[in-house]
Protein backbone atom coordinates (compact mmCIF):
# COMPACT_ATOMS: atom_id res chain seq x y z
CA UNK A 1 0.00 0.00 0.00
CA UNK A 2 2.78 2.44 0.92
CA UNK A 3 4.60 1.70 -2.36
CA UNK A 4 1.41 2.37 -4.31
CA UNK A 5 0.88 5.68 -2.55
CA UNK A 6 4.51 6.66 -3.12
CA UNK A 7 4.04 5.96 -6.83
CA UNK A 8 0.92 8.11 -6.73
CA UNK A 9 2.98 11.01 -5.39
CA UNK A 10 5.39 10.69 -8.30
CA UNK A 11 2.44 10.65 -10.69
CA UNK A 12 0.86 13.72 -9.16
CA UNK A 13 4.07 15.65 -9.63
CA UNK A 14 4.45 14.33 -13.17
CA UNK A 15 1.05 15.84 -13.97
CA UNK A 16 2.69 19.27 -13.69
CA UNK A 17 5.03 18.20 -16.47
CA UNK A 18 2.21 17.53 -18.89
CA UNK A 19 1.08 14.00 -18.03
CA UNK A 20 -2.52 13.10 -17.24
CA UNK A 21 -3.67 10.67 -14.59
CA UNK A 22 -6.96 8.80 -14.84
CA UNK A 23 -8.46 7.54 -11.64
CA UNK A 24 -11.86 6.97 -10.06
CA UNK A 25 -14.82 8.19 -12.15
CA UNK A 26 -16.46 9.21 -8.88
CA UNK A 27 -13.91 11.98 -8.41
CA UNK A 28 -14.26 15.38 -10.03
CA UNK A 29 -10.96 17.17 -10.71
CA UNK A 30 -10.48 20.85 -10.08
CA UNK A 31 -8.03 22.79 -12.22
CA UNK A 32 -6.16 26.00 -11.39
CA UNK A 33 -3.98 28.49 -13.20
CA UNK A 34 -2.03 31.52 -12.04
CA UNK A 35 -2.10 34.74 -14.08
CA UNK A 36 -0.81 38.27 -13.55
CA UNK A 37 -3.11 40.70 -11.78
CA UNK A 38 -5.61 40.38 -8.97
CA UNK A 39 -8.80 39.34 -10.83
CA UNK A 40 -10.07 35.83 -10.19
CA UNK A 41 -12.27 33.69 -12.43
CA UNK A 42 -14.10 30.49 -11.51
CA UNK A 43 -15.77 28.53 -14.32
CA UNK A 44 -18.16 25.79 -13.20
CA UNK A 45 -19.31 23.29 -15.82
CA UNK A 46 -22.83 22.04 -15.06
CA UNK A 47 -22.63 18.64 -16.73
CA UNK A 48 -25.86 17.12 -17.94
CA UNK A 49 -27.69 20.21 -19.27
CA UNK A 50 -29.23 22.43 -16.59
CA UNK A 51 -32.85 23.40 -17.16
CA UNK A 52 -32.55 27.17 -17.22
CA UNK A 53 -36.34 27.58 -17.19
CA UNK A 54 -36.45 25.58 -13.97
CA UNK A 55 -33.52 27.30 -12.28
CA UNK A 56 -34.55 30.86 -13.14
CA UNK A 57 -38.27 30.78 -13.92
CA UNK A 58 -39.70 33.45 -16.27
CA UNK A 59 -43.09 33.45 -14.56
CA UNK A 60 -43.90 36.84 -16.06
CA UNK A 61 -44.12 35.34 -19.54
CA UNK A 62 -47.84 34.74 -20.26
CA UNK A 63 -47.12 31.26 -21.63
CA UNK A 64 -45.04 30.06 -18.70
CA UNK A 65 -47.83 28.83 -16.41
CA UNK A 66 -49.37 26.77 -19.18
CA UNK A 67 -46.05 25.05 -19.83
CA UNK A 68 -44.72 24.59 -16.31
CA UNK A 69 -47.58 25.32 -13.91
CA UNK A 70 -47.44 27.46 -10.78
CA UNK A 71 -44.17 28.48 -9.19
CA UNK A 72 -42.94 26.00 -6.58
CA UNK A 73 -43.35 26.94 -2.95
CA UNK A 74 -40.34 28.89 -1.74
CA UNK A 75 -39.41 30.37 -5.12
CA UNK A 76 -37.83 33.80 -4.69
CA UNK A 77 -39.03 36.58 -6.98
CA UNK A 78 -36.21 38.57 -8.56
CA UNK A 79 -37.67 41.33 -10.66
CA UNK A 80 -41.37 40.65 -11.16
CA UNK A 81 -40.66 38.58 -14.27
CA UNK A 82 -38.11 36.00 -13.08
CA UNK A 83 -37.92 33.90 -9.92
CA UNK A 84 -35.19 31.73 -8.43
CA UNK A 85 -35.85 28.07 -7.78
CA UNK A 86 -36.24 27.43 -4.02
CA UNK A 87 -32.93 25.53 -3.93
CA UNK A 88 -31.21 28.74 -5.10
CA UNK A 89 -33.02 30.90 -2.54
CA UNK A 90 -29.98 30.84 -0.19
CA UNK A 91 -28.29 33.01 -2.85
CA UNK A 92 -30.87 35.80 -2.53
CA UNK A 93 -28.64 37.87 -0.21
CA UNK A 94 -26.05 37.88 -3.00
CA UNK A 95 -28.71 39.06 -5.46
CA UNK A 96 -29.69 41.86 -3.10
CA UNK A 97 -26.02 42.84 -2.71
CA UNK A 98 -25.54 42.93 -6.48
CA UNK A 99 -23.27 39.86 -6.43
CA UNK A 100 -25.53 37.38 -8.25
CA UNK A 101 -26.81 37.65 -11.79
CA UNK A 102 -28.32 35.55 -14.56
CA UNK A 103 -27.91 35.47 -18.33
CA UNK A 104 -30.93 33.82 -19.95
CA UNK A 105 -31.84 32.50 -23.41
CA UNK A 106 -28.26 31.69 -24.42
CA UNK A 107 -26.44 28.67 -25.82
CA UNK A 108 -23.29 27.61 -27.60
CA UNK A 109 -23.55 27.28 -31.42
CA UNK A 110 -24.41 23.59 -30.96
CA UNK A 111 -27.76 22.70 -32.53
CA UNK A 112 -30.21 19.82 -32.97
CA UNK A 113 -28.14 16.68 -32.24
CA UNK A 114 -28.34 17.25 -28.48
CA UNK A 115 -25.52 14.91 -27.45
CA UNK A 116 -24.06 15.54 -23.98
CA UNK A 117 -20.62 14.47 -25.17
CA UNK A 118 -20.56 16.77 -28.20
CA UNK A 119 -22.27 19.59 -26.35
CA UNK A 120 -19.74 19.56 -23.52
CA UNK A 121 -16.87 19.22 -25.99
CA UNK A 122 -18.04 22.33 -27.82
CA UNK A 123 -18.67 24.20 -24.57
CA UNK A 124 -15.17 23.54 -23.23
CA UNK A 125 -13.39 24.00 -26.55
CA UNK A 126 -15.21 27.30 -27.04
CA UNK A 127 -15.38 26.83 -30.80
CA UNK A 128 -18.16 27.12 -33.37
CA UNK A 129 -18.27 23.66 -34.87
CA UNK A 130 -16.67 20.35 -33.93
CA UNK A 131 -15.99 19.41 -37.55
CA UNK A 132 -14.31 22.64 -38.66
CA UNK A 133 -10.77 21.57 -37.79
CA UNK A 134 -10.31 24.32 -35.23
CA UNK A 135 -8.14 23.93 -32.16
CA UNK A 136 -9.45 21.57 -29.50
CA UNK A 137 -7.53 23.39 -26.77
CA UNK A 138 -9.82 24.58 -24.01
CA UNK A 139 -10.84 28.21 -24.19
CA UNK A 140 -9.47 28.97 -20.74
CA UNK A 141 -6.11 27.58 -21.82
CA UNK A 142 -6.11 29.77 -24.92
CA UNK A 143 -6.79 32.73 -22.65
CA UNK A 144 -3.70 31.82 -20.61
CA UNK A 145 -1.53 31.60 -23.71
CA UNK A 146 -1.80 35.38 -24.06
CA UNK A 147 -0.09 36.02 -20.72
CA UNK A 148 3.73 35.87 -20.76
CA UNK A 149 5.27 34.09 -17.81
CA UNK A 150 2.09 32.32 -16.65
CA UNK A 151 2.95 29.85 -13.88
CA UNK A 152 1.14 27.21 -11.88
CA UNK A 153 0.91 25.89 -8.35
CA UNK A 154 1.87 22.33 -7.47
CA UNK A 155 -0.18 19.89 -9.56
CA UNK A 156 -2.54 17.15 -8.33
CA UNK A 157 -4.58 15.39 -11.03
CA UNK A 158 -6.51 12.47 -9.58
CA UNK A 159 -9.77 12.11 -11.43
CA UNK A 160 -11.60 10.86 -14.47
CA UNK A 161 -10.52 13.66 -16.80
CA UNK A 162 -8.31 16.71 -16.89
CA UNK A 163 -11.07 19.24 -17.69
CA UNK A 164 -10.72 19.98 -21.43
CA UNK A 165 -11.61 23.62 -20.82
CA UNK A 166 -8.09 24.13 -19.44
CA UNK A 167 -6.30 21.67 -21.73
CA UNK A 168 -3.65 23.04 -24.06
CA UNK A 169 -0.16 24.43 -24.35
CA UNK A 170 -0.26 26.74 -21.33
CA UNK A 171 0.75 25.00 -18.09
CA UNK A 172 -1.98 24.47 -15.50
CA UNK A 173 -2.24 22.63 -12.18
CA UNK A 174 -4.70 19.87 -11.36
CA UNK A 175 -5.85 18.51 -8.03
CA UNK A 176 -8.78 16.65 -6.54
CA UNK A 177 -9.79 17.14 -2.91
CA UNK A 178 -10.85 13.50 -2.77
CA UNK A 179 -7.22 12.36 -2.67
CA UNK A 180 -6.68 10.52 0.61
CA UNK A 181 -3.05 10.24 1.66
CA UNK A 182 -2.65 7.93 4.64
CA UNK A 183 1.01 7.09 5.31
CA UNK A 184 2.38 5.66 8.51
CA UNK A 185 5.21 7.67 10.09
CA UNK A 186 7.66 4.97 8.95
CA UNK A 187 6.36 5.05 5.37
CA UNK A 188 6.47 8.85 5.32
CA UNK A 189 10.07 8.81 6.53
CA UNK A 190 10.98 6.29 3.83
CA UNK A 191 9.32 8.44 1.16
CA UNK A 192 11.24 11.49 2.38
CA UNK A 193 14.51 9.57 2.16
CA UNK A 194 13.70 8.38 -1.37
CA UNK A 195 12.89 11.90 -2.53
CA UNK A 196 15.44 13.94 -0.54
CA UNK A 197 17.80 14.40 -3.48
CA UNK A 198 15.06 15.75 -5.74
CA UNK A 199 13.68 19.06 -4.41
CA UNK A 200 10.77 18.98 -6.88
CA UNK A 201 9.43 15.63 -5.68
CA UNK A 202 10.23 16.35 -2.05
CA UNK A 203 8.15 19.52 -2.24
CA UNK A 204 5.30 17.58 -3.83
CA UNK A 205 5.36 15.02 -1.02
CA UNK A 206 5.34 17.68 1.68
CA UNK A 207 2.50 19.67 0.15
CA UNK A 208 0.40 16.60 -0.67
CA UNK A 209 0.72 15.27 2.86
CA UNK A 210 0.02 18.65 4.41
CA UNK A 211 -3.15 19.21 2.34
CA UNK A 212 -4.65 15.75 2.72
CA UNK A 213 -3.91 15.68 6.44
CA UNK A 214 -6.38 18.51 6.98
CA UNK A 215 -9.79 17.07 7.97
CA UNK A 216 -11.66 19.68 5.98
CA UNK A 217 -9.73 18.60 2.86
CA UNK A 218 -10.62 14.93 3.30
CA UNK A 219 -7.57 13.85 5.31
CA UNK A 220 -7.80 11.37 8.17
CA UNK A 221 -5.28 12.53 10.78
CA UNK A 222 -7.98 14.03 12.99
CA UNK A 223 -11.44 12.49 13.42
CA UNK A 224 -14.45 14.58 12.53
CA UNK A 225 -16.76 15.59 15.33
CA UNK A 226 -19.34 12.85 15.78
CA UNK A 227 -22.72 13.79 14.36
CA UNK A 228 -21.36 16.88 12.60
CA UNK A 229 -22.19 16.91 8.92
CA UNK A 230 -19.27 17.96 6.78
CA UNK A 231 -19.37 19.66 3.39
CA UNK A 232 -20.40 17.72 0.32
CA UNK A 233 -17.74 16.66 -2.22
CA UNK A 234 -18.65 19.75 -4.23
CA UNK A 235 -18.31 21.85 -1.09
CA UNK A 236 -14.83 20.45 -0.47
CA UNK A 237 -13.89 21.31 -4.04
CA UNK A 238 -15.08 24.87 -3.45
CA UNK A 239 -13.17 25.09 -0.16
CA UNK A 240 -9.95 24.07 -1.83
CA UNK A 241 -10.60 26.35 -4.81
CA UNK A 242 -11.05 29.29 -2.44
CA UNK A 243 -7.86 28.36 -0.63
CA UNK A 244 -5.85 28.35 -3.85
CA UNK A 245 -7.48 31.48 -5.28
CA UNK A 246 -6.63 33.31 -2.07
CA UNK A 247 -2.99 32.63 -2.96
CA UNK A 248 -1.26 32.48 -6.34
CA UNK A 249 -4.03 30.93 -8.42
CA UNK A 250 -6.22 33.23 -10.46
CA UNK A 251 -8.40 30.81 -12.47
CA UNK A 252 -10.22 27.71 -11.27
CA UNK A 253 -12.49 25.34 -13.16
CA UNK A 254 -14.43 22.31 -11.97
CA UNK A 255 -17.66 20.43 -12.65
CA UNK A 256 -20.93 19.76 -10.90
CA UNK A 257 -22.82 16.73 -12.20
CA UNK A 258 -26.47 15.71 -11.92
CA UNK A 259 -28.27 18.04 -14.34
CA UNK A 260 -29.73 15.46 -16.75
CA UNK A 261 -33.33 15.59 -15.55
CA UNK A 262 -35.34 13.31 -17.86
CA UNK A 263 -37.41 11.86 -15.00
CA UNK A 264 -38.92 13.49 -11.91
CA UNK A 265 -37.09 16.69 -12.65
CA UNK A 266 -38.07 18.48 -9.49
CA UNK A 267 -36.21 15.97 -7.33
CA UNK A 268 -32.99 15.91 -9.36
CA UNK A 269 -32.99 19.63 -10.17
CA UNK A 270 -33.51 20.56 -6.53
CA UNK A 271 -30.55 18.40 -5.54
CA UNK A 272 -28.28 19.82 -8.23
CA UNK A 273 -29.23 23.45 -7.56
CA UNK A 274 -28.62 22.94 -3.83
CA UNK A 275 -25.07 21.83 -4.70
CA UNK A 276 -24.58 24.95 -6.81
CA UNK A 277 -25.83 27.16 -3.98
CA UNK A 278 -23.44 25.47 -1.55
CA UNK A 279 -20.51 25.88 -3.93
CA UNK A 280 -21.11 29.59 -4.55
CA UNK A 281 -21.56 30.39 -0.88
CA UNK A 282 -18.50 28.32 0.05
CA UNK A 283 -16.43 30.25 -2.49
CA UNK A 284 -17.74 33.54 -1.09
CA UNK A 285 -16.96 32.57 2.49
CA UNK A 286 -13.59 31.02 1.69
CA UNK A 287 -12.32 33.90 -0.42
CA UNK A 288 -13.34 36.61 2.01
CA UNK A 289 -14.24 40.19 1.26
CA UNK A 290 -11.26 41.67 -0.62
CA UNK A 291 -10.61 38.66 -2.86
CA UNK A 292 -14.32 37.93 -3.43
CA UNK A 293 -14.71 41.52 -4.61
CA UNK A 294 -12.30 40.76 -7.45
CA UNK A 295 -13.88 37.41 -8.35
CA UNK A 296 -16.30 36.41 -11.09
CA UNK A 297 -17.97 33.00 -11.07
CA UNK A 298 -19.54 31.64 -14.26
CA UNK A 299 -21.73 28.54 -14.09
CA UNK A 300 -22.46 27.27 -17.61
CA UNK A 301 -23.98 24.17 -19.19
CA UNK A 302 -23.85 22.43 -22.58
CA UNK A 303 -27.46 23.20 -23.59
CA UNK A 304 -30.90 23.80 -22.10
CA UNK A 305 -33.93 21.55 -21.90
CA UNK A 306 -37.37 21.36 -23.48
CA UNK A 307 -39.91 23.93 -22.34
CA UNK A 308 -42.59 21.27 -21.82
CA UNK A 309 -42.40 18.55 -19.20
CA UNK A 310 -42.45 15.01 -20.55
CA UNK A 311 -44.66 12.13 -19.41
CA UNK A 312 -42.40 11.29 -16.46
CA UNK A 313 -42.28 14.80 -15.05
CA UNK A 314 -38.88 15.49 -16.55
CA UNK A 315 -37.48 17.48 -19.44
CA UNK A 316 -35.54 16.34 -22.48
CA UNK A 317 -32.46 17.78 -24.16
CA UNK A 318 -33.14 21.24 -25.54
CA UNK A 319 -31.29 24.30 -26.85
CA UNK A 320 -31.50 27.66 -25.09
CA UNK A 321 -30.57 27.81 -21.41
CA UNK A 322 -29.15 30.04 -18.71
CA UNK A 323 -25.84 31.02 -17.12
CA UNK A 324 -25.52 31.80 -13.41
CA UNK A 325 -23.03 34.53 -12.48
CA UNK A 326 -21.74 35.39 -9.02
CA UNK A 327 -18.93 37.29 -7.33
CA UNK A 328 -18.03 40.74 -6.14
CA UNK A 329 -16.76 41.66 -9.61
CA UNK A 330 -20.14 40.87 -11.18
CA UNK A 331 -22.72 43.57 -11.86
CA UNK A 332 -25.43 41.48 -10.25
CA UNK A 333 -29.05 42.03 -9.36
CA UNK A 334 -30.10 41.67 -12.99
CA UNK A 335 -31.28 39.05 -15.46
CA UNK A 336 -29.68 39.82 -18.81
CA UNK A 337 -31.69 38.51 -21.74
CA UNK A 338 -33.11 39.40 -25.12
CA UNK A 339 -36.19 37.42 -24.15
CA UNK A 340 -37.65 35.47 -27.10
CA UNK A 341 -40.98 34.46 -25.56
CA UNK A 342 -42.48 31.06 -24.85
CA UNK A 343 -45.38 30.78 -27.27
CA UNK A 344 -45.00 27.85 -29.63
CA UNK A 345 -44.16 30.12 -32.56
CA UNK A 346 -41.36 31.70 -30.50
CA UNK A 347 -39.67 28.40 -29.62
CA UNK A 348 -36.72 26.83 -31.34
CA UNK A 349 -38.07 23.90 -33.41
CA UNK A 350 -41.36 24.53 -31.54
CA UNK A 351 -39.97 22.72 -28.49
CA UNK A 352 -37.00 24.59 -26.96
CA UNK A 353 -36.24 28.01 -25.57
CA UNK A 354 -34.89 30.05 -28.48
CA UNK A 355 -31.29 31.18 -27.83
CA UNK A 356 -30.95 34.86 -28.66
CA UNK A 357 -27.22 35.25 -27.98
CA UNK A 358 -24.10 33.11 -28.03
CA UNK A 359 -23.11 32.03 -24.53
CA UNK A 360 -19.47 32.56 -25.57
CA UNK A 361 -20.07 36.28 -26.12
CA UNK A 362 -21.04 36.78 -22.49
CA UNK A 363 -18.07 34.73 -21.27
CA UNK A 364 -15.87 36.70 -23.67
CA UNK A 365 -16.94 40.06 -22.25
CA UNK A 366 -16.26 38.80 -18.74
CA UNK A 367 -12.71 37.64 -19.47
CA UNK A 368 -12.04 40.75 -21.54
CA UNK A 369 -13.03 42.89 -18.56
CA UNK A 370 -11.25 40.81 -15.92
CA UNK A 371 -7.96 40.27 -17.71
CA UNK A 372 -7.80 43.12 -20.23
CA UNK A 373 -7.69 40.96 -23.35
CA UNK A 374 -7.98 42.72 -26.67
CA UNK A 375 -11.41 42.22 -28.23
CA UNK A 376 -9.84 40.84 -31.38
CA UNK A 377 -7.96 38.20 -29.37
CA UNK A 378 -11.21 37.08 -27.74
CA UNK A 379 -13.06 36.86 -31.05
CA UNK A 380 -10.27 35.24 -33.07
CA UNK A 381 -8.40 33.09 -30.57
CA UNK A 382 -10.18 32.46 -27.28
CA UNK A 383 -13.60 31.99 -28.89
CA UNK A 384 -12.89 31.64 -32.64
CA UNK A 385 -15.79 32.85 -34.73
CA UNK A 386 -17.74 34.54 -31.94
CA UNK A 387 -19.22 38.00 -32.43
CA UNK A 388 -19.02 39.70 -29.04
CA UNK A 389 -21.60 42.27 -30.07
CA UNK A 390 -22.54 45.02 -27.67
CA UNK A 391 -21.15 44.99 -24.15
CA UNK A 392 -23.83 43.50 -21.82
CA UNK A 393 -22.12 45.19 -18.84
CA UNK A 394 -21.79 42.07 -16.72
CA UNK A 395 -18.89 43.44 -14.65
CA UNK A 396 -18.60 46.41 -12.35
Amino acid sequence: MAADLTRRLFLTRSAALGCSLAASPLITPVTFAATPGDARLVVIILRGAMDGLGAVMPHGDPAYAGLRGALPEGAADLDGFHALHPALAPLMPLWQQGQLGVVHAVSTPYRDKRSHFDGQDLLEAGITDLSAGLSRDGWLNRLLQHYPGVGTDTAYAIGRDALPILGGAAPVSRWSPEADLTLSPQALKLAELVMQDDPLFAAALAQAYDITSQPEMGGSDQPKARGKKGPSPEGRIAEFAAQQLSGAARIASFSINGWDTHDRQEVALTRALAKLSEVILTLRDGLGGPVWQQTAVIAMTEFGRTVRLNGTGGTDHGTGGAMILAGGAIRGGQVVADWPGLTEADLYARRDLMPTRDLRAHAGWIIQGLFGLDRGVVERTVFPGVDLGADPRLLL
